[in-house]
C-alpha cells in the first residue's frame, strides 16, 4: 500500500522509479496483492512517464509477473494449477477492459529501447495466452496494430526477434483475418530467412518456433496457402530435407524440427484442402524436386523411426490423386541389390508383424494414396497376381504376392492391412474386379488350386479373429459391389449363402455384431447386384430366404450395426488410418463411403416385391435400350457435325481462294487495259510521225529535186570541188614561180646599172664584164621564155576553170546565184539527213516497244484464260459441295424428326442453315454472271 501511494503521489521521478522497482521485486511472490492494489497505478505510470525508459521497463515487468502464469506454474502444485490459470485470466480481463491499455502497449512495443520493447513483447504475449480472442480483436481494430508487431521480426536483437515469433504465434492462433494480414506483411519471406540463417533442420528452438508460426499461418487457410505457393516459397522448403549418408545420432531438436517441417508440407497437400489448391501444390512439389528429396529420406538408412513414419505419411499426401507424382513414386527403387521398387519394400514392412504399428499404418496409407484415382497403378498391382505375369523363378517378390501372403498369414493385423490394400486396388474399377476372379492359389501339394475369392470365403468360415474377418468382409463387399460377374462367382459356391444367413441370424456378443452387420451388407450386395443368371440364387429366392431365416426387420437392424459403430464414425472422418491401438483397426475410410452409398439401396431392395423387381428390370432394360439408341444417334450426329464442320471449312477455303482468284483476275484485267491504252497511245504517236515524214518527202518533190538526184548532184559537186582545189594548188605553185622570176629579173637590172657605172671606173675589166653580160642576157631570155610559157599555161587554166561551171549554169545564169544555190542545197541536205536518221531511230524504238507490248498482251491473255478455267473449276466444286450439303441437311432433318419422335429435345436450326445456303447460292450466281 505504501509503495502504491509513493507511485501515485511522489512528485520526484526517482521516488516513483524506486517504488515501481520495489513493486516489481514483490510481484513474483505476492502476485495477488500487487495485482489488486498496484495495477491501476502501473497503467498510469505507462501513460504519464513515457519519457523515462527505466520506470516504464519496471512497470511492464511488474505487470508481466502479475498476469503471466509461467513463473507460478513452475512453483505451484498440480492441484492448484486451475486456480493459477484463473488468477492470470482475471488480471488479464481487468487490464484489457480498457482497450486503450492494449493500444498503449502496442505503442510501447514500437519503442527501440531494449528495456521497454522486450518486457512489452512478453506482456503482450502473456495477454494473448490468457484472453486470446479478445486481445486479437482489440489489436485487429487498432490502426496498424498487426503491422507494428511484424516489425519485431526485423529487430537485430535476437532475444526480441525470437520473442516476437512467440508473440505472433499467439496472435495468429485460430484467427484467419490476422493470419492473412501477417502473411501479406511479408511474414513468409522473413520466417524462411530466419530458418535458413539458423541452419534449417539443424537449427535450434528458434527454427521450431518459426515452423509453428508457419503452421498457424497456413493450416486451414486457403488464401495463405495459395499466396505461399504463388510466392514460390515451396521451392525454398527443398533444402530442409537434405540428409547425408550417415543419419545416426540426430539430436532431439533436429528430430522435432524435421517433424514440423514434414507437417508443414502435409498442411499444403492435406486431403481436406480444396482439390484444386492441393493439386497445384503437389505439382509444384514435384517440379521443384521436393518429392524426390522426400523419397530419398524414405529410402535412406539410419533415419529415426518417427521421422520415417512421418515422411511416409507426407509422401502419401504429396502423391494422393496426382497422376504425375504417383507415376514417379512407382519408378522409385530402394538402394538394394538387386534394386527393388519402393512400393514392394514398403509392403514388406506392412505385412511384417515385427515392425512398429504406426509405421505399418503409414505404409498402408501410402499404398492407399498411391492407388487413389490411379487406374494405371491399380492395374499394375493386380497384374502381379494374374497367372500370366507371376515370376516363375521366384527370384523377386511382387506386390501382389506380398498382399496374398499378408492376407493369409497368422497375424490378424497383416490380414486386415492386406485386405484393405487389395480392396483399394479394386476401388471403382470393374475391369480389375473381373480380372481378379482369374487368380488361382495353390493351397497345398497335391490339391487343385483354389480361386482367391474361394480362399477368402474359406478363411471366413473357419472362424478366425474378428479383425481378420472384418478385413476379408470389407474386401469381398468392395469386390462384389457393382460387379455382377463377381456376385455370380460368389453365389456359385453353395456354402456361401448358408454361412452368411447363419452368421446374421445368430444372436452373438457385442464384438460379433460388427461381423454380422458386414455379413448382412455382403448378402445385400449379392441381392442388389444379382443378374439372376443362377436359377437357385435369383433375387426373389434370396429375399425369400432372408424372410424365412432372418426376417426383414432383423436383417435391416443387423445392417445398421455398421454405421452405428464408434470405430466406423472415427474412420469416416479422414482418409489417414490413425488408430490408438491395433485392436481399434477395424474400418477403412473408403469403405465407410461404400456403406453410406449401399445401405439405403439395399434396404429398399429387400422390401421390394418380385413384380416391382420385374418392372424395375424392364424399365432398366428399356432405359438401357433408349440410352443405346440415343448414344448411337448422338454418335451419328457427332460424326455428321464433324463432317459439316469439315465441309464448312472447305467451303470457306474455296470461297477465300475464289476471292483471291477474282482479285487477281481484276488486277490482270486492269493491267491489260493499261497496256491497251499505252498501245493505242503509241499507235497514235506512230501515225503522227509517219504523217510528218510524208510531208517532208512532199516538200522535196515540190522543189523538183528527188533524193536520188540530190545524191548524184552532191557526188558531182564533190568531184568538181576536188578538181578545183587541185587546179587552185597548181595555180599557186605557178604564181610562186613567177614571183621568183620577177624578183631575179629585178636583181639582174640592178647588176646591169652597176656594170655601166663601173665602165668609167675600170677599163681593165671591160671584156670580162661583157662576157658575163652576154651570159646573163642569154639567161634572161631563157627565163622570159619560161615566163611566157607559164603565162600561157595560166591562161589555159583560167579557161578550164571558166569551162568547169556549165552544169550549174543550167539552174542559174550568174556565178553568184550558183554559189548561193550550192550553199542552200548543202544545208538542206544536211538537215534532211539528220531528220531521216532521227526518224529511223524513233521508228526502231517504237517498233521494239510495240513488239514488247504485243508479247505482254499475249502473256496476259494466256493468264486470263487460265484464271477463267480455274474459276470455272472452283465454281463446279462449289456446286458439288452445295449438292453434298443439301443431301446432308436432308439426312440431318430426317434424323432430327426421328429424335423428336423418340422424345429427345432437338434445337431447330434448319431455317438459319437454309438461309445461309441461300446466300451462298446467290453469291455463286453473281460470280457466274461476272
Amino acid at each position: 500500500q505504501k509503495l502504491c501511494d509513493r507511485v501515485a503521489s511522489s512528485t520526484l521521478l526517482d521516488d516513483r522509479r524506486d517504488a515501481v522497482r520495489a513493486l516489481k521485486s514483490l510481484s513474483k511472490k505476492y502476485r495477488l496483492e500487487v495485482g489488486i492494489q498496484a495495477m491501476e497505478h502501473l497503467i498510469h505510470v505507462l501513460q504519464t512517464d513515457r519519457s523515462d525508459s527505466e520506470i516504464i521497463g519496471y512497470a511492464l515487468d511488474t505487470l508481466y509477473n502479475v498476469i503471466s502464469n509461467d513463473l507460478e506454474e513452475e512453483e505451484q502444485e498440480e492441484n492448484s494449477a486451475k486456480q493459477v490459470d484463473d488468477l492470470g485470466s482475471q488480471f488479464t480481463e481487468i487490464f484489457i477492459k480498457q482497450q486503450e491499455n492494449v493500444t498503449l502497449l502496442l505503442t510501447l512495443v514500437e519503442e527501440f529501447d531494449f528495456h521497454v520493447r522486450w518486457p512489452g513483447v512478453k506482456l503482450l504475449t502473456s495477454l494473448l495466452k490468457q484472453q486470446g480472442p479478445q486481445v486479437q480483436q482489440i489489436i485487429l481494430v487498432s490502426p496498424m496494430g498487426v503491422s507494428r508487431l511484424m516489425d519485431l521480426l526485423a529487430d537485430s536483437r535476437e532475444v526480441i526477434r525470437n520473442d516476437g515469433v512467440l508473440l505472433l504465434q499467439q496472435l495468429t492462433k485460430s484467427n484467419a483475418a490476422i493470419q492473412k494480414i501477417v502473411a501479406f506483411e511479408n511474414a513468409f519471406e522473413r520466417l524462411l530467412d530466419i530458418i535458413t540463417e539458423e541452419g534449417n533442420s539443424d537449427g535450434g528452438i528458434v527454427v521450431e518456433d518459426c515452423l509453428l508460426l508457419l503452421q498457424n499461418l497456413l493450416k486451414n487457410n486457403n488464401s495463405n496457402q495459395n499466396f505461399f505457393k504463388e510466392g514460390s516459397y515451396i521451392q525454398r522448403m527443398k533444402p530442409w530435407f537434405e540428409v547425408g549418408d550417415d543419419n545416426c545420432g540426430w539430436s532431439a531438436q533436429k528430430v522435432t524440427n524435421l517433424h514440423l517441417m514434414l507437417q508443414l508440407v502435409r498442411v499444403l497437400v492435406s486431403p481436406t484442402n480444396p482439390p484444386g489448391a492441393t493439386s497445384s501444390c503437389q505439382k509444384a512439389m514435384f517440379h521443384c524436386g521436393l518429392l524426390q528429396q522426400l523419397c530419398t529420406i524414405l529410402m535412406a538408412t539410419g533415419v529415426p523411426a518417427d521421422i520415417l513414419t512421418e515422411t511416409i505419411n507426407t509422401v502419401s499426401e504429396v502423391i494422393r490423386g496426382c497422376q504425375t507424382n504417383q507415376d514417379y513414386f512407382a519408378s522409385v527403387n530402394a538402394p538394394s541389390n538387386p534394386p527393388r521398387p519402393a512400393i514392394v519394400v514398403l509392403l514388406m514392412s506392412m505385412v511384417n508383424e515385427r515392425q512398429p504399428f504406426v509405421l505399418r499404418c503409414a505404409v498402408l496409407y501410402c499404398f492407399q494414396c498411391f492407388l487413389y484415382k490411379n487406374q494405371k497403378g491399380q492395374g499394375e498391382i493386380v497384374s502381379t497376381l494374374l497367372p500370366s505375369t507371376i515370376d516363375a523363378t521366384g527370384n523377386s517378390v511382387s506386390a501382389g504376392q506380398l498382399l496374398c501372403g499378408g492376407l493369409f498369414s497368422t497375424d490378424s493385423l497383416s490380414n486386415w492391412c492386406a485386405a484393405v490394400a487389395l480392396a483399394h486396388a479394386l476401388q471403382e474399377n470393374a475391369t480389375l474386379k473381373e480380372q481378379l476372379l482369374r487368380v488361382q492359389l495353390a493351397t497345398s501339394i497335391g490339391n487343385p488350386p483354389v480361386s482367391l475369392l474361394q480362399q477368402c470365403t474359406n478363411i471366413l468360415s473357419q472362424g478366425s479373429k474378428v479383425q481378420t474377418r472384418v478385413g476379408l468382409l470389407m474386401l469381398l463387399c468392395t469386390w462384389l459391389s457393382n460387379c455382377s460377374i463377381a456376385v455370380t462367382h460368389f453365389l456359385h459356391n453353395p456354402a456361401n449363402v448358408p454361412f452368411l444367413t447363419g452368421q446374421i441370424a445368430e444372436n452373438l456378443g457385442e464384438e460379433e455384431q460388427l461381423v454380422q452387420g458386414l455379413c448382412a451388407l455382403l448378402l445385400g450386395i449379392s441381392i442388389y447386384y444379382n443378374d439372376n443368371s443362377l436359377e437357385n440364387y435369383r433375387k426373389e429366392k434370396l429375399k425369400q430366404l432372408i424372410e424365412k431365416r432372418i426376417g426383414r426387420e432383423n436383417f435391416i437392424e443387423k445392417l445398421g450395426f455398421i454405421s452405428k459403430h464408434e470405430l466406423y464414425s472415427r474412420a469416416a472422418q479422414k482418409p489417414q488410418p490413425s488408430f490408438s491401438s491395433p485392436d481399434h483397426m477395424m474400418f477403412d475410410h473408403e469403405f465407410t463411403k461404400l456403406v453410406k452409398e449401399l445401405e439405403g439401396v439395399i434396404s429398399k431392395a429387400i422390401y421390394k416385391s418380385s413384380e416391382e423387381d420385374k418392372k424395375e428390370e424392364e424399365v432398366k432394360k428399356t432405359l438401357e435400350q433408349h440410352d443405346n439408341i440415343v448414344t448411337h444417334y448422338k454418335k451419328v450426329i457427332r460424326e455428321q457435325d464433324q463432317e459439316l464442320e469439315e465441309l464448312k471449312q472447305r467451303i470457306n477455303t474455296l470461297t477465300s481462294q475464289n476471292e483471291q482468284l477474282q482479285a487477281t483476275v481484276t488486277q490482270q484485267v486492269s493491267q491489260i487495259q493499261q497496256h491497251k491504252d499505252q498501245y493505242n497511245l503509241l499507235k497514235v504517236q506512230l501515225g503522227k510521225d509517219t504523217q510528218h515524214h510524208n510531208s517532208h518527202s512532199d516538200t522535196f518533190q515540190i522543189n523538183g529535186i528527188q533524193t536520188e538526184e540530190v545524191s548524184k548532184l552532191k557526188e558531182e559537186l564533190e568531184e568538181w570541188k576536188n578538181k578545183h582545189e587541185i587546179l587552185q594548188g597548181q595555180l599557186r605553185e605557178k604564181d610562186s614561180v613567177i614571183d621568183k622570176l620577177n624578183s631575179s629579173q629585178l636583181e639582174m637590172g640592178t647588176t646591169e646599172q652597176s656594170l655601166q657605172s663601173s665602165k668609167s671606173g675600170g677599163l681593165e675589166h671591160n671584156s670580162e664584164l661583157q662576157k658575163e653580160l652576154e651570159m646573163l642576157r642569154s639567161q634572161i631570155q631563157l627565163q622570159s621564155a619560161e615566163i611566157s610559157k607559164l603565162q600561157m599555161e595560166n591562161q589555159k587554166l583560167q579557161v578550164m576553170n571558166a569551162t568547169a561551171d556549165p552544169v550549174l549554169q543550167d539552174s542559174g545564169t550568174t556565178a553568184a546565184t550558183n554559189s548561193e544555190l550550192e550553199a542552200r542545197l548543202e544545208q538542206e541536205i544536211k538537215d534532211l539527213k539528220n531528220e531521216v536518221k532521227a526518224l529511223s531511230e524513233e521508228k526502231e524504238s517504237l517498233k521494239q516497244h510495240l513488239d514488247s507490248s504485243s508479247s505482254t498482251v499475249a502473256i496476259l491473255q494466256d493468264e486470263k484464260s487460265k484464271l477463267q478455267r480455274e474459276v470455272a473449276e472452283s465454281k463446279k466444286e462449289q456446286d458439288d459441295l452445295l449438292v453434298l450439303l443439301a443431301d446432308q441437311d436432308q439426312k440431318i432433318s430426317a434424323l432430327k424428326i426421328k429424335l423428336k419422335d423418340l422424345g429427345v429435345p432437338v434445337e431447330d436450326e434448319d431455317d438459319i442453315e437454309s438461309g445461309d445456303q441461300g446466300d451462298e447460292d446467290e453469291d455463286g450466281d453473281e460470280e457466274e454472271q461476272d
